[in-house]
This record gives structure tokens, C-alpha cells and sequence, in this order.
């Protein structure tokens, strides 16, 4: 009877209360992300939007180390440059020196000083782009631009007046050459071989003979000088070909050199040369700034861009 009872009542399923509350919170999150999914795109974008993102930013690094690296050889080349500049300067004032107290102006020298301090100011503004360039300084770049930009222009107005001075000069530079023929007479004659006088004789000698010339016009020039009258000489012994003691008390073409137009002719093709050759240099590199200044401001927009 009892069994019976049993087998027959109905089977009535137990409640899963904690089933229940699983499936409301499901059913809570699932609406929460449906609301917060929409946000999310507007804010990230879509997912192939963040992945395009993500490469452009692969592609920006890449574009900055590429400019990193151009502006620091460029760097390296103006390094190489200024100490090249640097150098000619030094070896204008050593070498050269003589010369300066054959001219009445102190171009020659001012021109050499101005190469060195050039070249001083490249240096500098060399290892100023290569911090800014190591550390993306934004800030220590738009300085360095500006000091390229500032080179640029005094390196471009220098060659330009050095080839309209060469243009005008060339071959009748009439203040070059009123300034050569007043005072390179007058010095070979009064100061040659005259005490305290030791640089003006040695540059004239060193002009002489490196030039392969006698005399500011001619040998004749020589025949006023004092020292000339006192040893009963014809030209300095630095005249001759061949340069021994007493050459010069006999003034032979064969014996010294006979230049049409003298040293004065001589010294002025030297330095109207070297002017020409210092225009063309400071119009090149001038122009080789420009690269460096490109290099420059494209380094300094991606940093900006940059958020990082």
C-alpha cells in the first residue's frame, strides 16, 4: 500500500534557486556590454580601425628613427665641414701670414679670422643638433634650426658678394689694385732689409720666389731701394732663378725672373682665387644647409605628432 502510493505521486522538479540568480546577472552584464560596446567603438573605433592605428604608428616610428639617423650623418658631415673650414682658416693665418704686411688693409687677415670663427660656430652648432637630435628635444631642434637657418643666409650672402667681387674685379679689380700698387712699391723699397722690418723682407722674399716674380711691376722697381743703393746690387738674390748669395748683382733674364706685370700681378690673381674658391665653397655648403633644415623640420613634426 505504501509503495504503491509512493510509485504513484508525481515527481515535482526542486526549484535551482541559485541557477536563477546566475541567469539574472548574465542577463544584466550581457545588457551593460550591449550599452558600453557602442561607446567603445566611438571612442576606440572599430577593431580593424584600432589595427590600422596600431600599424600607423609602427610606420611613424620607423619614419622618425630613418630621420634620426639622416640628421645625425648630416650632422656628421657638417662636423667635417666646419673643421674643414676651420683648418683653411688656421692655414691662411700660419701659411700665409707673410703676405699680410705687403697689404695696407687688414682684409687678407679679417677674411681668415672670419673663416676660423665660421668654422667655430659650425662645430658648435653640429653637436647642438646631434643632443637634439639623440634626446627629441623639440624644443633644442627648433635652436638648432634656427642656427642653421641663420648660417644659411650669412653663408649665402657671403658668396653671393664674393662673386660679385670677383666678377668686378676680375680682371681689374681697380681697389685691389690701387691698394697693391701705392703700398707694395713703396714697402719692397723703404722697409726691404731695413732693421725691425724682419716680416716685410721675409714676405717679400717668400712672394718672390713662390710666385716666380721680381718687383712690384718689373725688376726695375728694385733700382730705388735703399738697400739695393747700399750693396750695389741690381734685384734681391730671392729675383733669381736660382737663388745663391750676390745672385742678384747681375739682373739677366737669364739670371731672374722677368713677369710681365710683376708681383703685384701675381698677388692679386692668388687672392681674387681664393675668393672665388671661398664663394663657391660657402654657396655649396649653404645649399647643403637646406637639406639639414628639411631633416630638421621633419624630425621636429614627427616628434610632435607624436603623443608620446
Amino acid at each position: 500500500m505504501y509503495s504503491t502510493l509512493l510509485v504513484d505521486l508525481p515527481v515535482v522538479p526542486k526549484e535551482d534557486k541559485r541557477s536563477g540568480a546566475w541567469q539574472r546577472v548574465d542577463t544584466r552584464v550581457g545588457g551593460i556590454w550591449e550599452d558600453v560596446t557602442p561607446i567603445i567603438y566611438i571612442l576606440l573605433g572599430s577593431p580593424s580601425k584600432i589595427r590600422m592605428e596600431s600599424q600607423r604608428e609602427k610606420r611613424h616610428t620607423c619614419g622618425t628613427i630613418c630621420l634620426k639617423y639622416l640628421l645625425l650623418l648630416f650632422n656628421l658631415l657638417f662636423w667635417l665641414a666646419g673643421g674643414a673650414v676651420l683648418a683653411v682658416g688656421v692655414w691662411t693665418l700660419v701659411e700665409k701670414s707673410e703676405y699680410i704686411s705687403l697689404l695696407n688693409s687688414s682684409f687678407y687677415s679679417a677674411s681668415a679670422y672670419i673663416l676660423i670663427a665660421a668654422g667655430v660656430i659650425v662645430i658648435m652648432t653640429g653637436i647642438i643638433g646631434c643632443c637634439a637630435t639623440l634626446k627629441e628635444m623639440k624644443s633644442l631642434l627648433i635652436v638648432y634650426l634656427c642656427l642653421l637657418l641663420c648660417i644659411f643666409l650669412l653663408e649665402l650672402i657671403a658668396g653671393v658678394l664674393a662673386f660679385i667681387t670677383y666678377q668686378e674685379c676680375f680682371p681689374f679689380c681697380y681697389q685691389l689694385d690701387e691698394e697693391l700698387r701705392q703700398n707694395l712699391k713703396v714697402t719692397m723699397q723703404l722697409k726691404y732689409q731695413q732693421p725691425g722690418e724682419e716680416s716685410v723682407t721675409q714676405a717679400v722674399d717668400k712672394l718672390q720666389q713662390e710666385f716666380k716674380c721680381c718687383g712690384s711691376h718689373n725688376s726695375s722697381d728694385w733700382t730705388d731701394s735703399v738697400w739695393i743703393q747700399e750693396n750695389e746690387r741690381l734685384v734681391p738674390d730671392s729675383c733669381c732663378k736660382t737663388p745663391i748669395d750676390l745672385c742678384g748683382r747681375r739682373d739677366h733674364p737669364s739670371n731672374i725672373y722677368k713677369v710681365e706685370g710683376g708681383c703685384i700681378m701675381k698677388l692679386e690673381e692668388f687672392i681674387l682665387s681664393q675668393l672665388y674658391i671661398l664663394g663657391a665653397v660657402g654657396i655649396g655648403v649653404a645649399f647643403l644647409q637646406l637639406v639639414g633644415m628639411m631633416f630638421t623640420c621633419c624630425l621636429y613634426q614627427n616628434l610632435k605628432d607624436d603623443p608620446y
